[in-house]
């Protein structure tokens, strides 16, 4: 069925959000006449500007999304729209009760959670979604419009002034992107220390890549992460650059796409990297690289140890997932990432 009025709720994670871009791409390319709203919070959306399948977005801010007059302003968008159709990208009950009283007319999502008398078009939830990628679970919400599942993967768009401007920041720390090769890495994850590698590992990996005299190694993280990263940072000078809680979103994404490679705990910023075709080297211990690692892209290392994956923020025993892990099993798959770049020899 076409639909003109389309309305996706994206997942308030940063993974999940980047996940959910096939979504919008393949709504555009079947109608390409639809007005297509995304509702999110502010975050995502920065994430997701210039994205050229969207049309319009719905944002809230995160923190004071259960007040009253946050709800009453997002219900009242949602109406002014007089949505067709709306697909919940979400699992939560409140974000189908949004839907419901923004009078959305199709109102399609998971129905778990309680929330099915909400939905006019409830999917049941894939018995096997723990071992299928989740872009492709979330593909699946795409039937009831008549959208048979895609090839397509997710991707994250930047102006040519962002990555300009990146280029330039990184000139002021003396980096030369035609003359240095650009490792990222990713030390944090934001879901707890059970998916983060060792610390002291990093600082050893650092050792190893710095005598190729070419490279220079970026350092990210959030504010929260900020603390790790200054730790790591402290035994390096300046071919090391710290920036750790000194990014706005979109400037972290323009660096993403400049490194020739990033090295990554499972996270957010990992499928950032993937959506942005950056080369990377995933690393995996507590959680399901089937499920949530990089589509299609990466190179993945995940020690199969019998209690992975166990999904827990902090590990309750010895971290034998990411303690067997070594730094050469983290140098030889960046090595493989970047195998034919004459600067790093």
């Amino acid at each position: 069925m076409q639909k003109e009025q389309i309305v996706v709720r994206m997942p308030n994670w940063l993974g999940d959000a980047v996940m959910g871009t096939p979504i919008v791409e393949d709504i555009k390319k079947d109608n390409p006449q639809a007005h297509l709203t995304v509702l999110c919070h502010s975050g995502i959306k920065s994430l997701l500007e210039a994205n050229p399948h969207i049309d319009d977005f719905i944002a809230f801010s995160r923190d004071k999304k259960n007040s009253p007059q946050e709800k009453r302003r997002i219900f009242e968008a949602l109406r002014e729209k007089k949505f067709d159709a709306g697909l919940l990208l979400t699992r939560s009950f409140s974000s189908a009760w949004w839907f419901f009283r923004g009078g959305v007319k199709n109102r399609i999502g998971f129905n778990d959670h309680f929330r099915k008398f909400l939905l006019t078009h409830p999917q049941t939830v894939p018995e096997n979604e723990e071992y299928e990628h989740q872009v492709i679970t979330y593909k699946k919400l795409l039937l009831p419009l008549g959208i048979n599942p895609s090839q397509t993967s997710p991707s994250l768009h930047l102006l040519p002034d962002e990555i300009d401007q990146a280029i330039k920041a990184l000139e002021g720390f003396g980096i030369l992107t035609k003359e240095h090769l650009v490792i990222g890495v990713n030390p944090g994850a934001a879901f707890g220390s059970a998916k983060c590698w060792l610390p002291e590992r990093f600082v050893e990996l650092n050792r190893r890549l710095l005598q190729t005299p070419h490279v220079r190694l970026l350092y990210f993280g959030d504010a929260t992460g900020k603390p790790l990263v200054d730790d790591i940072c402290s035994h390096f000078g300046p071919r090391v650059v710290n920036l750790a809680g000194k990014t706005s979103l979109r400037s972290f994404m323009a660096y993403l796409s400049i490194c020739n490679c990033l090295v990554t705990n499972d996270s957010g910023p990992m499928h950032v990297a993937a959506a942005l075709k950056t080369p990377l080297v995933a690393i995996f211990g507590s959680t399901n690289e089937i499920k949530t690692g990089p589509y299609a892209s990466g190179t993945i290392i995940h020690k199969h140890v019998a209690c992975s994956p166990c999904y827990k923020r902090k590990c309750p025993i010895d971290f034998r997932c990411m303690k067997s892990i070594t730094v050469d099993d983290v140098f030889n798959a960046i090595l493989q990432t970047v195998p034919h770049d004459s600067r790093f020899s």
